[in-house]
């Protein structure tokens, strides 16, 4: 070892001796409003040597920087009239080019030269939004410890979100459930992009995402604008990015969660049109052999892919078109072991083998049309498939010694179904910009869904002898194919009323034709935003937001017997939730900020349960179990408030940090009107994360660690009877239900990355170690048919995982 180490520090100190790469950093700089391109802005850039270079965009907005050292760098764009943009870390590689596509904002007045306000690292994109909304780049999705390269799992290390639960990447925003999470790809509402994702949740164990096809993007968490409708907690609003137009580059990347690859250049050079693919294929067979427990003894494999080509048009309209897919299977097959250890089956149960495959795709184009220097039309379209299919056996056996004993019927099938969801999409809108003061965006979002649910099962039933058992007559659950549609208009503006005081309005609605109670004519949406001087800032937004069900619940129901299912849910209406956010900003510095937000959320038109009266569906959207609800009304509601804390150093000085906190309270009302804490009600949230670089001339580490501290999730006291019945944990309907809570979850972090850059090559070489403790979450309880135990076992989350991977850019 100390071989290896003394080898490892005279490469890198060797790389300093040679001549450093260089690199070319180009793009395109348009108005962000009416994204006409501007002529003759100032670009400066300072590498991380302090030497400047500059340039200017021509008549097309495009601007060129040749022979840029590599390291980073940090640009200012300004241009008279229109706010300063800083770009205050840009990483250079020698293996790709830096494209860039830059939006300004217009000044208050328009011939006075802003020199002291500048639009900086972190602040959205979507210049509606007032409040609870940032910007998240492709850097931060490398750049934290334990996230993976994932959106969300990056996302929920910032202020009022929580994702404790290491085997999927859920996110609870605000104490509401993670089906309240809407997700855009380059404006198409898409299905849950994530592989063995589960009908009704927000999220899954592994993305489909590849965040080396995403362009900085935003995210919000409340209040969001008019144009988002059809999610009640957060927004995930992702932007493909366009390949390289001038050269051909490369990528590979070999790590224990997959292989990629990735192309990118120019269709015509002429033209400027280009093309960009990806492909990941993961096998966790490395894990098993090296005996690392990641949830299951079973070898989950996935793979997934993403396409975009981009044909820029005559007087600046632009046609793209893109696509991304995943699919996913695992097959947990315990009937092939002698005695298996079933105290790994965080995603299984141990009395049956499983069959489990998933797939989702989406297919889309979008088409922009500048019709003057102050407005654009967008228009887009796009077909998607979400297909999810389980097939379950059950193990008729019982251990004696360290054998099994099996019954006569061995393996009898006792679960089967397949759900499909085609969705055809479009949307189209058009944005103005009146003057420097007022703009609006007017737009409509249309989705259609053609669904096939096919579901049927069988309880098995037994004395005292596993072996030995008797099975029901199959019960048909779902038996539905449908075609419905999902229609939001909407219109939004932005008013500068004075230097200070900016406000953007404007109202939604949403209509879903599947019954007359999904209906929701008018939803306004309003934020005020006033700049106390150059360093703060208040804010506040309020806003009306509704959802749909998931929709396969509104086809669930009781078996008849002719083989159809009375499907007594078909008229569940809207879930709505109204927010209300106060936030202050202070800059502390530089590169240095102080963000807080408070916010108060009312839930109404909830579905709950009149038998079951504990029961509200907020409550679900996580986890790997589908949702088998009894008759619902929408009758319940709820509540989340808290404050929110966010000290962030933006990277400088070779180092960066950023440390949030949430205090939060999340309670429900079901049937029968009882005030109770929702399942996800954990209280608190405190993430750090911190990160240090060394340069070198040719090269950089970097250490980075994160710290995660949450309350753990709600629990009540287990009806044995209904549990044993249903061979799932249920909990009774009594003053303790949801009132107890798991020990609370601690996980901490690290990650080592080191890159080096040659003429032509980047390398990059980093691990991430999730759990570096090793620490024991508790996920949470599960059915064991045991009376000794009372039918309960606390299931924990995933221990230390280290994960590797190599990459290189050409």
């Amino acid at each position: 070892m100390k071989n290896v180490l003394i080898a490892l520090i005279t490469f890198i100190c060797s790389t300093s001796l040679w001549a450093q790469p260089t690199q070319t950093v180009r793009g395109t700089v348009v108005d962000n409003e009416s994204q006409y391109p501007l002529i003759g802005v100032n670009v400066i850039l300072t590498d991380q040597a302090g030497e400047q270079k500059g340039a200017t965009t021509d008549i097309d907005g495009n601007f060129r920087i040749d022979g840029v050292l590599v390291g980073r760098a940090a640009l200012v764009f300004s241009y008279l009239g229109y706010e300063n943009h800083e770009i205050p870390d840009l990483i250079i590689n020698s293996g790709k080019e830096v494209i860039l596509d830059i939006q300004l904002a217009e000044a208050f007045e328009k011939l006075e030269e802003v020199q002291i306000v500048a639009r900086k690292a972190g602040e959205v994109i979507n210049d509606m939004a007032i409040v609870s909304a940032r910007e998240f780049s492709v850097q931060e999705t490398n750049r934290y410890a334990g996230s993976r390269g994932e959106p969300a799992r990056m996302a929920s290390n910032f202020a009022g979100v929580q994702g404790a639960d290491d085997s999927r990447n859920d996110i609870i925003i605000r104490g509401n459930s993670p089906q309240g999470v809407l997700w855009r790809l380059d404006g198409i509402n898409i299905p849950n992009p994530n592989h063995f994702s589960i009908p009704g949740t927000g999220g899954g164990p592994v993305t489909i995402l590849n965040n080396k096809f995403l362009k900085n993007s935003d995210f919000f968490t409340g209040a969001f604008p008019a144009e988002y409708g059809n999610g009640i907690a957060g927004v995930f609003d992702l932007r493909m990015r366009n390949g390289n137009n001038e050269k051909h580059e490369f990528s590979g990347q070999l790590g224990f969660l997959g292989t990629e690859l990735m192309a990118e250049g120019p269709i015509s050079k002429s033209s400027k049109s280009s093309y960009l693919a990806t492909y990941r294929y993961s096998t966790l067979q490395l894990f098993q052999f090296l005996g690392i427990n990641v949830g299951t003894d079973a070898i989950p494999q996935y793979q997934d892919a993403a396409v975009r080509f981009n044909f820029p048009l005559k007087n600046g309209a632009n046609l793209s078109f893109f696509g991304i897919g995943g699919l996913s299977n695992i097959d947990i097959v315990l009937s092939e072991d002698m005695m298996p250890d079933t105290s790994t089956l965080i995603f299984g149960s141990n009395d049956r083998d499983q069959y489990f495959g998933s797939r989702m795709g989406v297919m889309g184009a979008t088409y922009t049309q500048p019709i003057d220097q102050n407005t654009f039309l967008k228009i887009g379209a796009a077909a998607s498939q979400s297909r999810i299919a389980a097939y379950h056996e059950y193990l008729a056996r019982r251990p004696e010694g360290d054998m099994w004993v099996w019954g006569e019927d061995r393996m009898p099938p006792i679960l089967d179904y397949t759900f499909r969801e085609n969705k055809y999409s479009a949307y189209s809108f058009v944005n103005r910009k009146i003057n420097s003061r007022f703009s609006y965006k007017a737009g409509i979002n249309v989705d259609a869904f053609d669904i096939k649910y096919i579901d049927s099962v069988r309880q098995v039933s037994f004395d005292n002898d596993p072996s030995d058992i008797e099975l029901s007559d199959w019960q048909t659950r779902w038996n539905a194919e449908d075609l419905t549609f999902l229609v939001q208009p909407y219109a939004q503006f932005k008013y500068k009323a004075t230097r200070k005081l900016t406000m953007t309005g404007g109202v939604t609605a949403l209509y879903y034709s599947i019954n007359s109670n999904s209906l929701s004519p008018f939803e306004p949406r309003l934020g005020l935003a006033y700049q106390i001087d150059n360093r703060q800032k208040l804010s506040l937004g309020v806003g009306v937001h509704s959802q749909v069900q998931s929709n396969y619940l509104y086809y669930y129901g009781s078996s008849n017997a002719d083989g159809t299912v009375n499907e007594y849910n078909k008229d569940m209406g809207l879930l709505r939730n109204n927010h209300i956010v106060l936030g202050y900003d202070i800059n502390l510095g530089k590169s240095m900020r102080l963000k807080a937000e408070t916010y108060y959320q009312f839930l109404n038109n909830i579905p709950v349960d009149p038998i079951d009266q504990g029961f509200s569906i907020i409550n679900s959207g996580s986890g790997f179990s589908r949702l088998f609800p009894n008759e619902l009304e929408n009758a319940g509601t709820g509540q989340n408030y808290g404050v929110e804390l966010t000290v962030e150093k933006f990277f400088s000085s070779n180092y960066y940090f950023l440390i949030t906190t949430s205090l939060y309270d999340s309670k429900y009302r079901g049937y029968d009107e009882v005030l109770r804490n929702t399942v996800f009600n954990g209280n608190y949230t405190l993430n750090a994360l911190f990160a240090k670089e060394w340069k070198f001339k040719r090269s950089s580490l970097n250490l980075g660690g994160k710290v995660t501290t949450a309350g753990g999730r709600r629990f009540g006291d287990v009806d044995a009877i209904a549990t044993v019945e249903n061979q799932e944990i249920r909990y009774l309907t009594n003053e303790n239900l949801f009132e107890q809570q798991f020990r609370p979850y601690f996980r901490a972090d690290a990650k080592v990355n080191y890159r080096f850059n040659t003429n032509r090559l980047t390398h990059e070489i980093a691990v991430d170690f999730v759990n570096i403790f090793n620490t024991r979450n508790i996920l949470t309880l599960t059915y064991v048919p045991d009376a000794s135990v009372d039918y309960q076992r606390e299931e924990y989350q995933l221990g230390f995982l280290p994960l590797f991977y190599y990459r290189i850019d050409f």
